[in-house]
């Protein structure tokens, strides 16, 4: 590789690393967190899906229950389902019918959670598993900033920050493409400590690569069809995000007027979601709409997912006229679908890994803290390449500062994130507000404590200590204040919640064990 194309590589590829390195770690680290939501939200509520597992989601006595609640009459309502999980969110808009229906302006989005027959809104039901996932895209940010910018302002930081490291991935590739493959097997743990972090850093980012190319691409794509294609729809479609979104295959394009002409019997759903079934065997149905309830012009939308068996990216969705019986639009998750639904479903498939059970979570979760580990790594050659005697004073100060801010925010959220799962299941809360306290202050706190220590080498050692002893009584708290030890769990099926317990205990092995290791080696200096 000649010296010009070299250096543009390299600066390219370390301006852009540079600029997104902190949002970056955060994105992986949560990340791959949030492969195990549903295990976290049953550890935290001390519900496992797995032990109370409910066969059939019982929708007629469900739709009574709201029925008497809230008089459905004229209202559009939606059932959100989630696989692996006890809980559906639903979503009801303001009833069409204004002169007989007198709760006609209320409107309510809550989750109900089956297993414990409970009802609550979002920010009641809010968890650990929610909150990590919704931090891997930056959707805290949306809340946090006191002014309104048009758009999400966190989604378009992910998005942007995806597209940068789309950039670092590529340049970092054909950085080091003519010796890939004799620096991927070199490596000098004895050498001196750029040399060390450097090996690292090339190692384990072509290990990484694949892992890391994907889902970059696909986050940046999800991202884009959830925030950035909201501009053109201005441009070509005159500001209707309806019409983009059913093109997208977002929104099911079917429709039906609110005639006003209440009908005597309601007809019953599981008669439908029994016959959908009968034709899509094994099929997860995860979005059930109800369009003008209990209207002459009742409308049924059923949306689902293909057994990953069968067809790794099938979507269906059927639409039934309630009143007469009849299909009114049917699209099967078995037959070949459209290019649109193809490429959405692998996208989303490859990205939230939810179609290999818990082996390709686990590899999943381990490419990601390697990505964590890269991100630090490369932080610290940055360092290490700019402290030399050539370099101002004024300069050296600016990088050591930036780099231990850098380091301290990011490697502070490991115990945090420990410390956070054992408050909440200690003080046995929930809730938005509540998650948000405890998180956010205590990262807080102790990014600014290891800030001011300007020690990185004891800011590496103690979070690693102190996120083993915290990853360890997650287990324990989970033991004393819930009676899930792991013993228990796993004789009576609780298999999520034991997994869960098992894999804090295995991070509390392997991160102690990296301490020691690393405590090992600063005594042997």
């Amino acid at each position: 590789m000649n010296n010009r194309n070299y250096n543009i590589y390299f600066h390219t590829h370390t301006i852009s690393g540079i600029i997104i390195c902190a949002l970056l770690y955060v994105i992986f680290f949560a990340g791959s967190f949030s492969f195990f939501k549903d295990e976290i939200s049953s550890w935290q509520s001390n519900s496992s899906y797995k032990e109370n597992k409910i066969d059939a989601f019982p929708y007629q006595p469900f739709l009574d229950s709201l029925d008497k609640k809230y008089d459905l009459s004229g209202r559009d309502l939606t059932l959100y389902f989630y696989a692996n999980s006890p809980r559906v969110y639903v979503s009801m808009a303001p009833s069409q019918d204004t002169i007989n229906n007198k709760q006609a302006k209320e409107s309510a989005y809550f989750n109900y959670d089956l297993s414990k027959k409970e009802e609550k809104t979002y920010a009641e039901a809010y968890d650990m598993g929610e909150f990590l996932y919704r931090l891997h895209f930056l959707a805290q940010l949306n809340q946090a900033f006191p002014f309104r910018v048009g758009y999400p302002i966190g989604y378009i930081i992910a998005g942007l920050v995806s597209f940068l490291f789309v950039f670092a991935l590529i340049t970092g590739f054909l950085l080091h493409w003519d010796k890939i493959v004799s620096n991927f097997y070199l490596f000098r743990p004895w050498s001196k400590l750029k040399t060390v972090w450097t090996d690292i850093h090339t190692a384990l980012g072509v290990i990484g690569f694949p892992f890391q190319f994907v889902f970059a691409v696909t986050g940046v794509i999800l991202i884009i069809n959830t925030v950035f294609i909201m501009p053109f729809s201005q441009l070509l479609y005159e500001g209707d995000t309806e019409k983009i979104y059913q093109e997208l295959e977002y929104n099911a394009d079917v429709s039906s007027a609110f005639a006003n002409k209440p009908i005597t019997t309601i007809p019953s759903l599981q008669k439908f979601v029994d016959r959908t079934q009968a034709v899509w065997p094994k099929a997860f149905l995860k979005r059930v709409t109800l369009k003008n309830y209990g209207d002459e012009n009742m409308l049924l939308i059923i949306e689902a997912d293909a057994d990953l068996k069968r067809n790794f990216s099938g979507t269906g969705l059927i639409a039934y006229d309630m009143r007469s019986g009849k299909i009114v639009q049917e699209r099967s998750p078995y037959e070949k679908s459209s290019y649109i639904s193809v490429v959405k479903s692998i996208i989303y498939r490859l990205h939230f890994g939810d179609y290999g059970g818990y082996f390709v979570k686990i590899v999943n979760f381990v490419l990601g803290i390697i990505g964590c580990v890269v991100i630090i790594s490369g932080i610290l050659i940055w360092l290490v390449a700019r402290d030399k005697n050539s370099t101002p004073a004024h300069k050296r100060k600016f990088n050591f500062w930036l780099s231990n801010t850098f380091l301290a925010v990011c490697l502070s959220m490991f115990p945090v994130t420990a410390f956070t799962f054992i408050v909440l299941k200690v003080s046995d809360k929930m809730g938005q507000a509540f998650t948000y306290q405890v998180y956010f202050y205590s990262w807080l706190a102790l990014s600014v404590y290891y800030i001011i220590r300007k020690n990185l080498n004891r800011t590496n050692r103690e979070t690693l200590l102190l996120g083993s002893l915290l990853s360890l009584g997650v287990a324990l708290v989970s033991g004393l204040y819930s009676g899930n030890w792991l013993w228990s769990t796993f004789s009576r099926g609780a298999m999520d919640i034991f997994f869960l317990d098992l894999f804090w205990i295995t991070i509390a092995v392997l991160t102690f064990f990296s301490y020691l290791k690393i405590r090992q080696r600063t005594i042997s200096k």
